[in-house]
This record gives structure tokens, sequence and C-alpha cells, in this order.
């Protein structure tokens, strides 16, 4: 995790230590073992390295909706492995988590972000102010949604 990566990503911090992302990886394990979250290390082919994670977390308080979340490396970047994963992780989590709507949000700023949402046929919905940790402040976001009966139509 680099400061160019986590300008973008409200709750993964940097510098990230590995405790740190040890102790983010087993709440994510915990998460999907309860059926609450599908998490996905983004694995490069050629290498066989980590270079990003995804993952789609069903929301506790209206359990037929979720939030989709991701980030790549620096050099992963712009290459298309986010807008190739991310819709495989949409119609995943809409089947193993039984979920209705798939939210995710971004800083306005945050295009190639925007591009990954549109790439899953997710659309504008609604802007607020939200909570970032790994800043320690309130930013605006911009968030988009679909839902399964529109997925459906698109593959």
């Amino acid at each position: 995790m680099t400061s160019q990566v986590s300008r973008w990503v409200a709750s993964w911090p940097h510098p990230l230590t590995l405790e740190m992302a040890a102790s983010r990886i087993e709440a994510a394990r915990k998460l999907a073992d309860a059926g609450d979250a599908l998490p996905f290390g983004v694995i490069e082919k050629a290498s066989n390295a980590l270079i990003g994670f995804l993952t789609i977390n069903r929301d506790p308080h209206e359990r037929r909706r979720a939030s989709l979340s991701y980030w790549l490396g620096e050099a992963y970047q712009g290459k298309g492995y986010m807008s190739e994963l991310a819709p495989i992780a949409l119609e995943a989590g809409f089947e193993r988590l039984d979920i209705d709507i798939v939210e995710a949000g971004a800083q306005p700023a945050n295009a190639a972000s925007f591009a990954v949402m549109r790439a899953c046929g997710m659309r504008p919905t609604r802007e607020a102010m939200v909570y970032a940790p790994s800043r320690d402040q309130v930013e605006l976001c911009q968030f988009y949604e679909i839902r399964r009966k529109q997925y459906r139509g698109m593959v």
C-alpha cells in the first residue's frame, strides 16, 4: 500500500504494516465464514504476486444490500485488472451472499474507480460525506449501485 493508493481508499492506511494487513485478512475471513462477505485477493497471473484486494461486504443493517470496495497497487492500475474482476465478483456476490443491491463509492476526483463501477453496470445514486479512517477525516463521496435484476440483464 503506497500513499498514492491510500489517498483513494478510505480504510487502508499508509503506511500499512504487516500486522495491519494480517488483521484485515483475518477480519475478512471471519466475515466470509459467517456468510457476510466475499473477499478476493487480486493475483497477477504472470508473477503470482498479490497486486490488490476486492471485497463485497453485506450491510449489517440491511442484509439484502452490500458494498463493493477495491484497490490495486500503483504498478497495476490502468491495465484493466479491476474492470475484469469486479463484474465477476458482483455476480458471485449476488448469488453467494443472496443480496439484491450492491453499492460502491469514491471521491469525486477518482475517475478510475468510477470507470470500474460503470464497467459493472453501476449507476450514480447519491453523494454523502463519509468518514475515512485511513486519513481521519470526513470526505465527500459519490455512490453508484446496481440491483440484482439489472445485473442479470447484463450477463
